[in-house]
């Protein structure tokens, strides 16, 4: 109905800016769960366009109302000067994402390993959660603000600031913590995950800011540079901590490619890339504040708002129905995502070839992401995501016999062929999966409240991922049967006790946790297993993925592709 007055944004506009979803695929068995990248669909619907155009101070009604501006399809070259400079400011707010994700998510669970047992580092898995939670706080950081700062700067600045000095007092004590967790008389390992959950809140808070910056940062018809800008940002910041960190902080590897002269420890190590990159920050954070301005916004009252259209969106049948596919479908592949690296590892597979297999399998990753991308649009999404889904199962089943089939006389060229060949066919079909949800995601949200519809699905689809992990990993501890045996009586009296670490073992005893493990090879006794609880789990969770696939994910996956799209809608059937 016509007024004769100023046109006011209505809720929804609003809302397809200030909650834009993200996901993103990592280069990691670890993070293959958490998505991190913007949806490229949702971002350049003509809502965002629109509300971009409105957020910005020179915005005016005076005169008359202006058409929504069309996207333009221009190269990085062609973009205006102003345009240039705000996607390198974007790539390098991703970039400082990266950097802390790819070390809480990617590099400390692998060099955890030598102090902690299976439970223990699915307790450290939980430091990953704030990127699959970040929906519930997300709408807190785009209403409240001070116009002195800036809408976006009122939340960045403080929170890089704070990241940075949580990482140089990280980088000053992380090695004596990763020695002394989970041990008698020092932290415990719950305590130090919660210095990595903060960190890792710190960076999903972020996030959410930089997201809402991203569509107000570029001009309207070059809005989608801001999804390259993220891609780019995050897997950039990501990669180098753990790809590149894990090769360069390896001992073996550095001495293998790198030295003429072997020479203990690795290139680099954690604390000084935690301290390096903590002086980052602060520099960073110090440049944004006093060279980049932001433009005026008006203060807008769409908090609950943001809320209620959530909750209507959850009402939705389709919705609900999703949701569970979610959270079940991941569970078929959590042992060999979370467990199959980290036995290989405590097999002697050594940190420099795990190094070495990771960065043979990010190129692949890039160019198998492509044809995958290619034959999302071949193939309607959902049909391609069920063949990923078996593909995914087959590679965990693949896994297990690489697992199996080590070499009792250590690594040789054609096992380690082996296992980057198993990595990449899981790397593979997973990310068939991830393209072919992104796309279904991107098909059936609703474009009027695209923000908010495309971070609900991202949320829900993360969350399937990193549940089951703290579950899984603990119960191959507790289906893990390990006995210490003491030395025999002649080789005790042979034994300097003096030079052993722990006393010397006298009588059997469990030894199927890390903690127990270590006290019975320091003892001078050896650890026996009996039985594994990762090929046990392992099975149990392709059989669970198999019945669950069979019985219910297939059947209504395709039935809710089959669907119109009015039956994702606010406003039509909700069943």
């Amino acid at each position: 109905m016509a007024q004769n007055r100023r046109p006011k944004p209505s809720n929804r506009e609003k809302l397809s800016v200030s909650t834009s979803g993200s996901s993103f695929r990592q280069p990691d068995d670890s993070m293959a769960n958490v998505e991190l990248r913007r949806k490229t669909a949702a971002s350049q619907d003509s809502s965002h366009v629109t509300a971009n155009l409105i957020a910005r101070e020179s915005f005016s009604l005076d005169d008359k109302i202006p058409k929504t501006p069309v996207a333009n399809n221009h190269g990085f070259w062609e973009l205006p000067r102003v345009d240039q400079r705000n996607f390198l400011l974007l790539v390098l707010l991703y970039f400082l994402q990266g950097v802390p994700m790819g070390l809480a998510s990617g590099s400390v669970p692998f060099l955890l390993k030598e102090h902690l047992s299976f439970g223990e580092i699915g307790v450290f898995s939980l430091a990953a959660y704030p990127y699959s939670l970040k929906l519930f706080w997300s709408p807190i950081v785009d209403a409240v603000w001070s116009p002195r700062f800036g809408r976006r700067k009122s939340w960045i600045l403080p929170i890089q600031l704070i990241s940075g000095i949580s990482m140089l007092w990280l980088g000053s004590r992380i090695d004596v913590l990763m020695e002394t967790t989970g041990k008698p008389g020092g932290p415990s390992v719950w305590s130090f995950t919660g210095w990595w959950f903060f960190l890792v809140l710190m960076c999903a808070t972020q996030d959410i800011a930089v997201d809402g910056w991203a569509l107000t940062l570029l001009t309207p018809g070059n809005v989608s540079y801001a999804s390259t800008a993220q891609t780019v940002g995050l897997t950039a910041g990501h990669f180098l901590s753990y790809t590149v960190f894990l090769a360069f902080n390896s001992e073996d590897f550095a001495n293998k490619y790198f030295r003429s002269v072997p020479a203990e420890g690795g290139l680099m190590n954690l604390g000084g890339y935690l301290t390096f990159w903590g002086w980052a920050y602060i520099a960073i954070t110090a440049g944004l504040a006093f060279l980049k301005k932001e433009e005026k916004t008006q203060n807008e009252d769409g908090i609950w708002d943001v809320y209620k259209i959530m909750w209507d969106v959850l009402k939705l049948k389709n919705i609900q129905t999703i949701i569970i596919v979610h959270l079940i479908s991941k569970i078929g592949f959590q042992a060999n995502d979370g467990v199959t690296n980290l036995k290989l590892l405590e097999k002697g597979f050594g940190k420099e070839n795990m190094a070495l297999t990771v960065l043979i399998d990010f190129p692949f990753e890039i160019g198998l992401g492509y044809y995958a991308g290619k034959w999302s649009q071949e193939y309607t999404p959902m049909r391609l995501w069920c063949w990923g889904f078996i593909g995914r199962l087959i590679a965990a089943i693949v896994a297990q016999i690489t697992v199996t089939i080590f070499p009792a006389n250590g690594v040789n060229a054609w096992y380690l062929l082996l296992v980057i060949g198993e990595h990449v066919f899981s790397t593979f079909t997973q990310t068939i999966m991830f393209v072919a949800v992104s796309a279904f995601h991107a098909r059936v949200a609703d474009p009027v409240i695209g923000g908010t519809y495309m971070t609900l699905l991202a949320t829900v689809s993360n969350l399937g991922g990193t549940f089951p992990r703290y579950f899984v990993l603990g119960l191959v501890d507790s289906f893990t049967q390990a006995t210490c045996r003491p030395p025999l009586a002649s080789q005790a009296e042979k034994l300097d006790t003096s030079l052993l670490k722990s006393p010397l073992v006298t009588e059997a005893f469990s030894c199927a946790v890390q903690a127990e493990k270590e006290r019975c090879t320091n003892g001078g006794g050896a650890c026996e297993i009996i039985h594994d609880g990762y090929y046990i789990v392992n099975v149990l969770c392709v059989i669970v993925g198999i019945l669950t696939f069979a019985m219910y994910i297939r059947k209504k996956v395709l039935a809710l592709q089959s669907l119109p799209l009015r039956a994702w809608r606010l406003n039509g059937p909700k069943a």
